[in-house]
């Protein structure tokens, strides 16, 4: 357990450390992802690698519904702002598709070649490109550092272009990294270059939000300490405010298996994020 308050910033943030099987789990969503892509390819509802800005991993997958959708939902990937892109999760794009919504899955530039910040600039630019190929609500989720990244969407200095912004229909923040401070004790800041001034302005728990627009903070309750702590954190500091906001605290679940929900239309963690079922 991390104990408060922490000396050893670098365990408080590892995860897999405290994962049994933990290096199985990346290969495992990679050929997960493979086979969902393929399928959705083969029946004509998926569009893979749109471009969405200059910038080499400036590309999205867009995955359609049967039908006519419903909106857009979009999934921003975690990994530190370091690791991993968008093929390795096309597998949780199921439960939004079964709801009839489009799912857009956007890569983006990572660190130590690009800045926090201006990912989340990458990340306002893949929303507005996917909000002009999907017409309707939008609801965004991010898993780990992409819970920093959804929720920056809606708060502090606008990113989004104001017709975007105001489609936003809802937010869920999964394992999401909301206090960027706590990681300017860590070795892993080798790579993403914070500094005090960017770390207050890109963290949502300092920052307003822009608009009453539903926020959902849920993680595992199996998850390290910290994380815990960070989705607590978002819930308390912005409940404060018009913007009605959840938590949810999922039991059995730890960082890596906490995403699993998505794939699911009839998990809470897919309804929530869908605005079906409030977490509470």
């Amino acid at each position: 357990m991390t104990a408060y308050p922490i000396a050893d910033y670098d365990d408080a943030y590892a995860n897999g450390a405290y994962i049994a099987g933990a290096a199985d789990y990346p290969p495992r969503w990679e050929a997960m992802a493979q086979t969902f892509r393929d399928r959705l390819t083969a029946a004509g509802r998926a569009r893979i690698d749109l471009s969405y800005g200059p910038a080499p991993r400036n590309l999205l997958d867009l995955f359609l519904p049967e039908g006519e959708s419903k909106g857009l939902a979009v999934f921003v990937h975690g990994g530190y702002w370091k690791a991993f892109d968008k093929s390795f999760w096309s597998h949780l794009a199921a439960g939004p598709l079964a709801h009839g919504f489009a799912v857009a899955m956007p890569s983006y530039t990572l660190c130590p070649d690009i800045r926090i910040a201006v990912i989340a600039g990458e990340i306002a630019d893949a929303v507005g490109f996917a909000a002009g190929e999907i017409a309707g609500p939008i609801r965004l989720t991010g898993h780990s550092a992409g819970g920093q990244l959804v929720t920056r969407m809606i708060s502090g200095n606008s990113v989004l272009p104001e017709p975007v912004l105001a489609r936003i229909a809802g937010v869920t923040s999964i394992s999401g990294v909301h206090d960027l401070r706590p990681l300017l004790k860590t070795q892993m800041n080798g790579a993403l270059n914070l500094d005090a001034a960017e770390a207050q302005t890109e963290s949502p728990v300092l920052l307003s939000p822009l608009a009453p627009i539903p926020v959902t903070a849920w993680v595992g309750a199996r998850e390290r300490p910290e994380f815990v702590r960070q989705n607590r954190a978002l819930y308390e500091m912005w409940r404060g405010f018009e913007t009605p906001v959840h938590m949810q605290e999922e039991a059995g679940k730890h960082h890596f298996d906490v995403i699993d929900g998505l794939s699911d239309p009839a998990h809470p963690l897919c309804r929530a994020f869908l605005g079906h079922d409030p977490a509470v």
